[in-house]
């Protein structure tokens, strides 16, 4: 397909030379004289990019940019001027061009504007298809290797970088190669979970960071001397369900305020749901752990009661067990009018040695996925999934309070509990009323189910969490896979298949991130 470029000059004669180079290159070009022309042929011929004078007699340069800007919003306008004088350069960047040049032009110059405008896209695809390529046997191979825990946090900052590097190519064929491909690592990841989980909880050998010990270990450090004054600020924000490939797609728009001290990726325990997982990682101990030593905050799943609503007490007693007698501030975010508020108290959060927001839109997104048409068709795959999570983090109190800490001189924080898969494979599993109704593990007495098809923990204390009856063991869904039961089984996977769901085993939901902000110095 041609593409078409209208180019308005009032010395558009003098500028055949460049016209007829690009004509020589492929390109269609409408030359016209005036701010008019350019609006009428606009109208008629829609091209692809506009080259605009800006000392044009009659209708300028900016004036016409301002009808083209109301008119076609989406028209990338490149804006040609003799003068560097700042006050034209702000008006013209004010009026959202997509870029200036300054005359005299030259062809290459035209030529490199005309790619980037017209063309990046195609070119941004197919250098990453190739770069992919390249990289597709050295990742298998890395695979087939055995690798540490290290290595496949390594291996997953890997696969989440193409994942977001590809997903805006043209080649369907490389997508479906990488989906292969991150499916493969994901079996792998599992198997090499399953094999090295209870040794990590034991201490049988080197662990990797985990739920119950990454307080400990990230955020403490950053408190040594707090109580005396000696340490900013720090705000500990907890995103509920933030996946690692959501931060890489929404860090941009934070390091407009904050420089990335550190970006970290931590594991979590099973199963990866609020109740197990943040308990854990506010109180530094394990389930079972907390339910032996601090009975009153642990409430199991067939009691009564909300299973999280002790963050902030278990919170108090990591710290004290670790000697920080520290003053400190508590928030869960649940609406947008909550978070406004708080967002005003920033002058006296500040004052206080660590404070802790929680966050819960991604949870109630994915939620809200799985209960609604509308919000399913919004979110329709994981490319999706992630704008939305940008669209909201834009427009959302997080951002508001994200501004207003990058005024200080605080630590930020930015972490999760877990994170979430997309599940589209169903799993058969029978059980008494008492099961437990996660997708993604499973809970209770009589089940029946296949071995083969889960990870199964016989006897719940090998991993660290409360044992409900003597024969209660706990299955967990691998990968992309989900628990079903036989009765209305069609329609029960219907509803569920490719929604999102956690709970699990898979590199999605078990490594997050954990990442340590900075506010940028003025």
């Amino acid at each position: 397909m041609t593409i078409t470029i209208l180019w308005a000059d009032d010395e558009i004669d003098l500028l055949k030379p460049h016209i007829l180079f690009l004509k020589e290159k492929g390109y269609d070009v409408i030359p016209v004289q005036s701010g008019r022309d350019a609006i009428d042929e606009i109208q008629l011929r829609q091209p692809s990019l506009v080259f605009l004078d800006e000392q044009m007699p009659g209708l300028s340069g900016i004036d016409t940019l301002k009808i083209i800007k109301e008119r076609w919003p989406q028209l990338p306008v490149v804006m040609i001027t003799k003068s560097e004088e700042e006050h034209i350069m702000e008006d013209a960047l004010g009026g959202k061009i997509s870029d200036y040049l300054i005359k005299p032009v030259n062809p290459s110059q035209i030529l490199l504007t005309v790619k980037k405008h017209t063309e990046m896209r195609r070119l941004q695809s197919e250098h990453s298809t190739m770069n992919y390529q390249q990289q597709f046997r050295e990742i298998g191979m890395q695979m087939g290797g055995r690798m540490n825990h290290d290595e496949w946090i390594q291996m997953y900052r890997k696969l989440v970088y193409w994942d977001l590097e590809l997903a805006s190519t043209d080649d369907p064929s490389i997508h479906d190669i990488f989906v292969s491909q991150k499916s493969e690592a994901n079996r792998l990841y599992c198997r090499f979970y399953e094999d090295n989980y209870q040794d990590w909880l034991r201490g049988a050998v080197e662990r990797p960071v985990m739920s119950h010990t990454v307080l400990r270990e990230r955020l403490f450090p950053l408190l040594k001397g707090a109580d005396h004054g000696g340490a900013p600020s720090t705000f500990l924000i907890v995103i509920d369900n933030f996946r690692y490939d959501q931060w890489k797609f929404v860090q941009p728009s934070v390091e407009q305020y904050f420089s990335v001290e550190r970006d970290d990726l931590y594991y979590t325990i099973l199963p990866t749901t609020t109740q197990f997982a943040r308990n854990a990682m506010f109180a530094g101990l394990m389930p079972s752990e907390i339910e032996r030593k601090y009975p009153q905050y642990w409430v199991n799943e067939d009691e009564d009661g909300w299973k999280n609503q002790f963050e902030n007490e278990l919170l108090d007693e990591n710290l004290r067990r670790h000697g920080f007698n520290i003053r400190h501030s508590y928030n869960k975010v649940l609406n947008a009018q909550y978070g406004h508020r708080l967002v005003d108290k920033v002058g006296e959060l500040v004052q206080q040695p660590l404070n802790v927001i929680i966050y819960n839109f991604i949870d109630m997104l994915s939620h809200a996925r799985t209960d609604s048409d509308i919000v399913r068709e919004l979110a329709d795959d994981e490319k999706a999934y992630r704008s939305l999570t940008l669209s909201w983090l834009e427009h959302s109190p997080l951002k508001e309070m994200l501004q207003a800490l990058s005024e200080r001189d605080v630590n930020v924080i930015v972490t999760t509990d877990h994170g979430s898969v997309k599940i589209d494979r169903p799993v058969r599993v029978k059980g008494d009323r008492d099961i437990s109704v996660n997708l993604r593990y499973k809970q209770g007495r009589l089940l029946d189910y296949n071995p083969k098809d889960v990870f199964e923990v016989k006897d719940p204390a090998r991993i660290f969490l409360p044992r409900r009856h003597v024969t209660s063991p706990y299955i967990f869904c691998r990968e992309n896979d989900f628990f079903a039961y036989p009765n209305n089984y069609n329609e029960y996977v219907k509803y569920y298949m490719n929604t999102f769901q956690h709970g699990g085993l898979s590199m999605e939901e078990t490594l997050v991130p954990f990442i340590l902000l900075r506010p940028k110095k003025s």
